[in-house]
């Protein structure tokens, strides 16, 4: 019996008409990149183990796909490591798969200083991988676009990610909300609520919120020591309403006894004051209850979610200010954000929002009617190549039926017949498979009729 053909849960297929949308994306998301300075960089799929684990917390740690040394891998594996899975991996293990962009950018700034000038911004639209259950709106294969900026301190990097974000979906016709946090405001709550020792813990928590539901997360609170008192001061924060100025102005109040607190509120008003200076079109908003569970994050966080269709964040990212301190290089903030291509296709393709013609397949078939004639047409197939008109011949001398079958299961709009009498004439048929409307021109405007008549 057969083996069925199979691939990896969370994984997917792209067929022509997926990889027009996926590009359509591809291009959109660079072409704005590009407009802000940002240089294109790509990163090996597989970084060492050692780079990847104890930069995404605990949770993430257990999302990374770890690949299995070549060779006989479990060769002097003690029995007491079998009792450690992290211990094993290790041993076991020497390389796994990126579970982000971020991390690998990090490592090769650090590896490449001498060659950059700094800022250094950068753009990566690369595939990860997290070994996550699947669901909707979740892969465990998918791409990311990030665009990131390290060497410099100043908020204008957090604004041009806010201004790329609102260019970006405003291309994509995509309605959408940018919430903006900032990690040190989150401290400053631990701090007051006297667990400044539980900033990951808490955070993980809340980061779980819109998944979770408010009560849920306090109840997880609990299972991390939060004590009642310490939830009681959290909760009006994470349920403030009002404008971004009434927010500030709430949790200077909040905050007035945290150093670090009040210096993430500062952060918040200054952007926000940019953002309104800059007239960004998109509504952005501040979230408090916004945590962004990545440990490497310090200052502004950011996430963007689609208004009109139900998922998740189609974008995120953060301020992290010594990411680069962990491979040697302290003291070098870097801010980005990354856009969710998977997610972002999902929501274009929920609302019926890809292009029409974002499809670029063949414009028109020369349908085969023999071997002298199709000889007799390759100048004119090689002409209108040249002139950027994609199109195609059938390949054999089948009956025209089953030639047309195949124009129309490919989306070709228009198909060219062209038999003996026609080439003697030096005219073509060209047939419209939309209406089965058919005329015959001259074959010198046969390249203008392609290119002048609507898609």
């Amino acid at each position: 019996m057969a083996q069925k053909p199979t691939i990896p849960k969370g994984t997917r297929d792209f067929g022509a008409k997926e990889m027009a949308g996926r590009n359509y994306i591809f291009d959109t998301v660079r072409s704005v990149f590009k407009k802000y300075g940002y240089t294109p960089l790509e990163t090996p799929s597989m970084e060492n183990l050692s780079t990847l684990l104890g930069k995404y917390g605990d949770e993430g740690d257990k999302l990374l796909f770890k690949i299995l040394n070549s060779g006989d891998a479990f060769a002097g594996v003690e029995p007491q490591m079998l009792q450690n899975s992290n211990a094993l991996a290790m041993r076991v293990c020497e390389k796994g798969l990126r579970y982000d962009l971020t991390v690998p950018f990090a490592r090769y700034v650090v590896q490449h200083q001498s060659e950059l000038a700094f800022p250094y911004k950068r753009y990566q639209i690369q595939p990860v991988w997290r070994a996550d259950r699947p669901q909707k709106g979740r892969y465990r294969e998918f791409y990311q676009c990030d665009v990131d900026v390290v060497g410099s301190n100043s908020l204008l990097n957090e604004l041009e990610l806010v201004q790329i974000a609102d260019e970006v979906f405003g291309k994509l016709g995509i309605n959408v909300c940018i919430k903006i946090n900032n990690r040190k405001v989150l401290f400053g709550l631990c701090d007051i609520m006297g667990h400044p020792d539980k900033l990951v813990d808490i955070t993980v928590a809340i980061d779980k919120i819109d998944k979770i539901g408010l009560d849920a997360v306090k109840q997880e609170l609990g299972e991390r020591g939060i004590d009642d008192g310490a939830i009681e001061i959290l909760e009006p924060v994470l349920l403030m309403q009002g404008s971004a100025a009434m927010k500030i102005e709430a949790m200077k109040g909040v905050l007035s006894q945290s150093e670090t607190g009040m210096k993430g509120v500062e952060e918040l008003e200054e952007l926000f004051s940019l953002i309104e200076s800059a007239g960004i079109r998109t509504r952005v908003e501040i979230d408090l209850s916004l945590a962004r569970g990545l440990n490497y994050y310090t200052g502004a966080i950011f996430e963007v979610k689609a208004l009109d269709f139900a998922i998740g964040s189609i974008c995120g990212g953060g301020r992290y200010d010594n990411l680069t301190g962990i491979f040697g290089l302290p003291g070098l903030s870097g801010v980005g954000i990354s856009f969710g291509a998977d997610r972002i296709y999902d929501v274009l393709d929920g609302l019926g929002k890809f292009p029409d013609d974002a499809i670029e397949g063949s414009r028109v078939l020369f349908a085969n009617m023999g071997n002298s004639e199709i000889k007799a047409l390759l100048p004119l197939v090689a002409s209108l190549r040249s002139s950027g008109i994609n199109c195609e011949i059938y390949a054999d001398n089948a009956k025209l039926k089953k030639q047309f079958d195949y124009a129309v299961r490919k989306g070709i709009p228009f198909m060219v017949i062209a038999g003996e009498t026609e080439l003697a004439s030096g005219t073509v048929n060209v047939k419209r498979l939309s209406t089965g409307e058919q005329i015959c021109i001259p074959q010198c405007e046969l390249g203008g009729f392609l290119s002048g008549d609507e898609k």
